[in-house]
């Protein structure tokens, strides 16, 4: 993991056993999306039936799997990133990049996304959102829902980094004295 040396709080380590906790248990909504492109397959091809429920329960399932997976993927660095850029500096620096990132860049774009995508899912509630599709599932508002839900949980993860990076830069002696 090339974040072992931000030290941990007690929060960031709170933070970190439940963003850890969400990610598993989101891992078996690939499988169940594998399940579900299976049967779709066998429905479509093998008995000549296709199932608008079955594509839109597949799109569902995968927007699942991505927002809730999004506050994983960076609490265990899983996240895309300039390695060969990254691996060459000091840890200093990284936790500086980081902490710029963090403030400038990841905050700012997870507050828009939560302040707009709020008022999006209550009017999708409001209004009693169905799919446009016939035969397509009913409960719009619910997998819109889960645009709020993956990134208050990236935001989650988010402040974890954000205090074991400020913990390294501001209050961990071993931070300023080692280069490495």
């Amino acid at each position: 993991m090339a974040k072992d040396y931000l030290p941990h709080t007690n929060w960031s380590r709170r933070i970190d056993r439940a963003a850890d906790r969400v990610g598993r248990i989101t891992s078996y909504i690939w499988l169940l999306l594998l399940g579900g492109i299976v049967v779709n397959v066998l429905l479509r091809y093998a008995l000549n039936q296709g199932r608008i429920e079955m594509e839109e329960l597949q799109w569902h399932l995968y927007s699942l799997g991505f927002l809730l997976g999004l506050g994983y993927a960076y609490q265990a660095d899983a996240h895309i990133r300039v390695d060969v850029l990254h691996e060459r500096f000091r840890h200093r620096t990284k936790a500086w990049i980081e902490l710029y990132g963090i403030l400038l860049l990841l905050l700012p774009f997870i507050t828009l996304i939560l302040i707009y995508s709020v008022p999006f899912v209550a009017s999708s509630f409001e209004a009693g959102e169905v799919s446009n599709s016939p035969g397509g599932l009913p409960l719009r508002w619910l997998i819109k829902a889960a645009l709020p839900l993956g990134f208050f949980l990236l935001l989650l993860t988010v402040a974890a980094r954000l205090l074991r990076v400020w913990h390294f830069l501001f209050l961990h002696p071993q931070g300023t004295a080692s280069g490495r």
